[in-house]
């Protein structure tokens, strides 16, 4: 199985800040790699720096065998790599099916309107929001945006997804319902990060785990692994109901 994307001793600061230490993994095409780790451990930086949105300070990003490191978030867009934000933006005035066309449009293979518009119709029904496509994007539900948050980037079509807190915020079915919407989308050989704090999901849908704790990987291994890692329960005994319902939804 090929490395698509290679993360090589990534350290970032912010002034006096270190927010992450020397972060080093590789991702094979087709997994799913959950991203865990307390409130502040680097999580969302990690992605900024996958994604271009930072400049790391050490350390390399190789994705599909190219170094991307430093590169712009739509030259990087434009090689395969989509994400999602914790908080979701939908173009509010215009419909579901326009904002996923934005994603086609702009994404890796540049599409013009009427191809964009196909691409938004398949993908649509993906995620379910197949029969929502005329509403204004503005009009949907919590659940729903993240659907089409989810849409936009999938429009692209990436070859890895980047998914930041997409569960939050959700009821129980629609976690569930979302879950199974991300494992389609690996099916379809979409290769997958996501970061979540809903620790029985994560463990349930990824089959490798990163843990990070004040910017440092300080774990990684198969969920079962994970949540027999001494260092994990440690770095969440700052909240001891985390870190039981960490050890007890997957065992």
């Amino acid at each position: 199985m090929s490395i698509l994307l290679s993360v090589q001793g990534v350290t970032k600061r912010f002034g006096g800040l270190q927010a992450l230490t020397r972060v080093t993994f590789d991702l094979p095409e087709g997994q799913i790699l959950g991203l865990i780790g307390p409130n502040g451990a680097g999580k969302t930086t990690l992605f900024n720096v996958i994604n271009g949105v930072y400049t790391p300070e050490e350390g390399r990003i190789i994705f599909r065998g190219e170094d991307i490191t430093g590169r712009k978030p739509y030259e990087v867009a434009h090689r395969g790599l989509a994400r999602t934000h914790q908080i979701v933006r939908p173009l509010n005035q215009l419909t579901v099916r326009e904002n996923v066309m934005v994603g086609a449009c702009f994404g890796r293979e540049n599409h013009l309107l009427h191809r964009a518009a196909e691409i938004a119709d398949e993908i649509l029904e993906l995620v379910g929001l197949k029969e929502r496509a005329e509403q204004l994007a503005g009009s949907l539900n919590v659940a729903q945006k993240k659907r089409l948050e989810m849409a936009r980037a999938l429009a692209a079509h990436p070859y890895l997804l980047l998914l930041d807190e997409v569960l939050a915020g959700l009821n129980p079915s629609e976690v569930e319902g979302m879950l199974n919407t991300i494992r389609a989308i690996r099916d379809r050989g979409i290769t997958i990060i996501m970061i979540e704090h809903l620790m029985h999901a994560i463990m349930n849908v990824s089959e490798r785990i990163i843990v990070l704790d004040y910017g440092e990987q300080i774990a990684e291994g198969t969920p079962q692994e994970i949540s027999n890692n001494p260092r994990v329960i440690e770095a969440y005994l700052g909240d001891p109901n985390l870190a039981k319902r960490l050890l007890e939804e997957v065992s």
